[in-house]
């Protein structure tokens, strides 16, 4: 284990050490390494809760809640069991007010600039971009739900023409179940990965579920080959691994749409 790798020790005072397993990492059941038992009752250490954390923020979350029990997590509680550093105390803190401001105002950033846009008409899912239009001398539209630049006929309430829109698609990414890599080689060493049973193309947005043999998939839409774990395409993946079960990129967060 590397130093720089968060873990608790005897000496951190004011929370609930256990030396039981984690129960968001099945593979975490070293006796000899010390968890928290967080306010919900479950038990996890401070890499897996961090991860946890940011992959909620990624979704936009704006709170904190257990994985397995939906309890919320107060970010003072996330925020000492995590061992945040001042840089991911700092990001953390940024990125949930962004979220809060967001949904409170229902805003949206634009896939083109990044520009945050407020819809006027809720019942049209098609956004202008003002910023883009002006930029690249055409409209620039895009979809406010799978936030992707606009395809199909307009207006529309339910969804675009891009694949992967409809809300029925966003609930299976966002709510899968996570599958396990055995034997992964990551950053040099053999460790066990998860990863959503559900992917979708990086390349066209189908959805892909994972068939139990080898990360390197093929999109039955567009035929191209991309790695599950890291959503790279097959080609660049292959060329930091040694075989079809190693992979030396960091694994992909869930994605959300």
């Amino acid at each position: 284990m590397s130093e720089d790798v968060k873990k608790f020790s005897p000496f951190d005072k004011g929370i609930k050490l256990v030396s039981k397993p984690s129960d968001l990492d099945e593979f975490d059941d070293d006796p000899s390494v010390l968890r928290a038992q967080l306010s919900c009752g479950h038990v996890i250490d401070p890499e897996t809760l961090t991860d946890c954390c940011r992959a909620q923020l990624e979704d936009r979350q704006t709170e904190f809640r257990c994985p397995l029990c939906r309890k919320e997590w107060p970010y003072n509680e996330v925020r000492k069991l995590a061992k945040l550093t001042i840089d991911e105390q700092s990001s953390f803190e940024e990125r949930l007010g962004t979220n809060t401001v967001k949904k409170l105002l229902d805003l949206r950033d634009c896939p083109g600039c990044g520009t945050l846009i407020e819809r006027s008409d809720v019942s049209n899912l098609c956004v202008e971009c003002s910023v883009c239009t002006v930029k690249t001398g055409r409209i620039f539209e895009f979809c406010w739900q799978c936030e992707r630049e606009w395809k199909g006929p307009r207006p529309c309430l339910d969804h675009c023409s891009n694949v992967g829109c409809r809300r029925a698609d966003q609930e299976l990414l966002r709510g899968c179940d996570m599958i396990t890599f055995t034997s992964v080689v990551y950053k040099g060493s053999s460790v066990h990965v998860q990863c959503p049973a559900i992917r979708a193309c990086p390349f066209c947005g189908v959805l892909i579920e994972h068939n139990k043999g080898c990360k390197i998939m093929s999109c039955r839409n567009c035929k191209k080959q991309f790695c599950f774990a890291c959503l790279k395409s097959a080609h660049d993946c292959l060329k930091t691994s040694t075989h079809f079960i190693s992979c030396s990129a960091s694994v992909a967060p869930r994605q959300t749409d």
